[in-house]
């Protein structure tokens, strides 16, 4: 009896890895083995690093709202602790986005909260 090998399959599998490795340099993107490596480290980057960015952005954000507070005399902790007294209900996104592009309305919100 003739040996049953799924080449159809292989090849197709060895396709869609070599196609996720389109762009990365040397044998990475043309050596299967290789590249399987190489697309498997990937992934498994993109799928710590969609984690990563909620917390890089949220460090931004206090970043810029400290510089804007400090501009008004405040530091962070006393900025957002007077805005959470006050009850304003922005977030460190939206507070983070008027200190930066909006300092006039900034600037109202700091003298509200002084």
């Amino acid at each position: 009896m003739p040996r049953s090998v799924n080449a159809v399959a292989a090849k197709a599998r060895r396709k869609k890895v070599l196609k996720q490795a389109k762009g990365y340099f040397g044998r990475r993107k043309n050596v299967h083995t290789v590249a399987k490596n190489a697309v498997e480290k990937g992934l498994t980057y993109a799928y710590r690093d969609r984690r990563q960015k909620k917390r890089n952005f949220r460090a931004l954000w206090i970043q810029r709202i400290n510089a804007g507070a400090r501009e008004h005399g405040m530091s962070y902790s006393e900025f957002m602790g007077k805005i959470h007294a006050n009850n304003i209900e922005l977030n460190r996104k939206v507070l983070a986005d008027l200190a930066m592009n909006h300092p006039e309305a900034f600037k109202a919100i700091a003298e509200k909260i002084k």
